[in-house]
């Protein structure tokens, strides 16, 4: 069984990536969401406890979160939450493990500019209640162009191309850091 879950917390490594045994893009990262309360003693918020996740992303979700994520990142996570047995050399333990479904900066701790990667198969325009094809004002930002969006507090960075990058990725792309 399953639970869909969704987890507040920090990414504590950077995304790595990787490809399952079938040759899908899968990327790993670890999730800590540390509960804190406000003790009435000291005044103050202390951390009481903090749970680790391992998160899995898989396919453009996870090509996006590659992209996307750098430890330290305040992050929400949704998907579905597994719980297993591990051991190894002798050791043991538990892990929760999540396949993210969707993921996104938390917003209460900083900003970030989205932009929207173009898929690969073109669309058919959307229609009006008319029938007539509807303008959409988002065209430029499917483009990459980010014209009219003020990303000043922005670095932009190119992205190697990586060999076998299934997403097709070019040497141009952007990315930002904060």
């Amino acid at each position: 069984m399953h639970d869909t879950v969704t987890i507040v917390g920090n990414v504590a490594t950077d995304p790595t990536q990787g490809r399952t045994a079938s040759g899908i893009a899968v990327t790993n990262f670890r999730l800590a969401s540390t509960h804190r309360r406000f003790d009435d003693a000291t005044q103050t918020w202390v951390d009481v406890a903090t749970n680790w996740y391992s998160v899995a992303a898989f396919r453009q979700l996870g090509e996006h979160a590659k992209a996307s994520l750098r430890s330290g990142d305040s992050v929400i996570v949704t998907g579905r939450m597994k719980i297993r047995a591990w051991e190894n050399n002798g050791k043991h333990g538990t892990s929760v493990d999540i396949d993210a479904d969707a993921i996104g900066h938390d917003l209460r701790w900083g900003t970030t500019a989205y932009r929207r990667s173009t898929r690969s198969t073109p669309e058919p325009p959307a229609q009006s209640r008319a029938g007539g094809a509807v303008d959409d004002d988002r065209s430029s930002e499917s483009s990459g162009d980010t014209a009219g969006i003020d990303t000043s507090w922005a670095e932009r960075d190119e992205l190697p191309a990586s060999d076998g990058d299934a997403a097709g990725r070019s040497a141009a792309s952007e990315s930002l850091t904060y």
